[in-house]
């Protein structure tokens, strides 16, 4: 968990007395931050704990908190820490009215408390929580890879996804059909966002886009291109009751690359196969069957024992371009240059093989 407000208070070395805003101490906490600026809001990001002395405040003048207090909470800012014991013996009641009034958690920091005490303890924290992101990660691309090893291959790699992020995974294909989800209720879901796949895989890889927020009971639903080319060969879609966090984003990032070596492995052995298969498609043609067996292996299970037939399929056009071409040239036609015809080589092994 990241570090918040709360954590900052129940940390004993700090003693810190809330003030305010008791009901939102739950809040993150991004950073700590000294200022004495009237207006230090040009200079801070939001989800800041601000420290102050009000060296340049008056904290008695309750409009003027009011003014402070307001351009501090629609700044973003999560709590204000108020020094005391330095310039004000204790925190002005101006401006804790100020921050009732807005619901801006308020903390009176003890003198013996140096700023740099609770920024340590904020940066201390953070760290802690990168790391455990860090490591968490780690741990589920171990785990997926091992589920992306096994024979269930892309649909437990999916499971596994689906369990670090607590929501559902979906795989869709480069047609843009869903071949994966998990858990298999997500199947419906992953339905409802198969034409925001194909729009994200005609756009140039890598892509990601969110299409569904989590509002109103939905989920949010977040699709990221798969494939090492230009263009996404699959989408991958995962859905959480709210945005990832860093772990969890971790996990996304190793299921995409896992995806992508699968896919890029299995193309290069279809393409392996298919040429093999057209080697021993040439020699069985060309009638070296010993040859064919050899290259052959075990791949198709042995070739069959002679007489044999091959029957050889060819795209309609280029057949009828060569019936065209053999008509054209009466002394090279033969029976072979016709569109139905078959090519036949006996005392080859098995009722034909191809790719």
């Amino acid at each position: 968990m990241p570090p918040t407000l709360a954590t900052l208070v129940q940390h004993s070395a700090l003693r810190l007395s809330v003030l305010a805003g008791q009901d939102r101490l739950d809040t993150p906490v991004r950073w700590a931050h000294a200022s004495e600026l009237a207006d230090p809001t040009p200079y801070l990001d939001g989800g800041e704990l601000l420290l102050v002395t009000a060296l340049k405040l008056d904290a008695e003048d309750a409009e003027a908190m009011r003014g402070y207090v307001r351009q501090l909470a629609d700044k973003g800012v999560v709590g204000l820490g108020f020094a005391a014991g330095v310039n004000y013996e204790k925190v002005p009641e101006a401006l804790v009215d100020a921050c009732r009034r807005v619901d801006l958690p308020l903390l009176e920091v003890p003198r013996r408390t140096p700023f740099i005490a609770i920024s340590k303890a904020v940066s201390a924290a953070i760290a802690a929580e990168q790391y455990r992101a860090v490591t968490a990660g780690f741990d589920a691309q171990r785990e997926m890879t091992r589920a992306a090893l096994s024979q269930e291959g892309p649909a437990a790699l999916l499971a596994k996804l689906a369990s670090e992020v607590d929501g559902w995974a979906a795989l869709y294909d480069a047609s843009g059909a869903v071949v994966a989800t998990a858990p298999t209720w997500a199947v419906r879901r992953a339905a409802r966002f198969i034409g925001d796949a194909e729009r994200l895989r005609d756009r140039p890889a890598p892509a990601s886009a969110v299409v569904s927020e989590a509002e109103a009971g939905d989920d949010r639903v977040e699709l990221q291109s798969v494939g090492s080319g230009r263009r996404a060969k699959a989408v991958l879609a995962v859905g959480t009751a709210a945005p990832l966090g860093t772990a969890e984003r971790y996990a996304v990032h190793s299921a995409i690359a896992l995806l992508t070596l699968t896919m890029e492995r299995s193309r290069a052995l279809q393409e392996a196969e298919q040429r093999l298969g057209a080697a021993v498609m040439r020699m069985l043609l060309s009638g070296e069957a010993d040859h064919a067996r050899a290259v052959a292996g075990r791949l198709y299970g042995g070739l069959l024992d002679a007489p044999m037939r091959v029957i050889v399929a060819e795209p309609a056009s280029g057949a009828a371009a060569r019936y065209a071409n053999s008509h054209s040239h009466p002394h090279s036609a033969s029976s072979s240059n016709s569109p139905n015809s078959a090519r036949s080589s006996g005392g080859t092994g098995g009722t034909g093989t191809g790719t």
